[in-house]
């Protein structure tokens, strides 16, 4: 076993690795049906909202062959 040479403040944290516990922990409570129902609606509200920001951005992403043959038949003319 590996001693430390300088003093730890707290010795009992230092001393913490070694620690087990015989006691189990309590099993998590169950969700109930109210709150699995909240879940799946926040993940489909939130699904739902990048599903629409795409499909409403996506004219705005999309390059305009229009107003490049305008531009084009502007500069011709000069």
């Amino acid at each position: 076993m590996l001693r430390r040479r300088e003093p730890v403040p707290f010795a009992f944290l230092a001393e913490a690795d070694r620690f087990r516990s015989n006691v189990t922990p309590p099993p998590p409570e169950r969700a109930s049906a109210g709150q699995i129902a909240g879940r799946w609606l926040l993940g489909l509200t939130i699904v739902a909202g990048l599903v629409g920001s795409l499909l409403l951005g996506m004219p705005a992403l999309s390059t305009d062959t229009a107003s490049q043959t305008q531009q084009s038949q502007a500069s011709q003319g000069r």
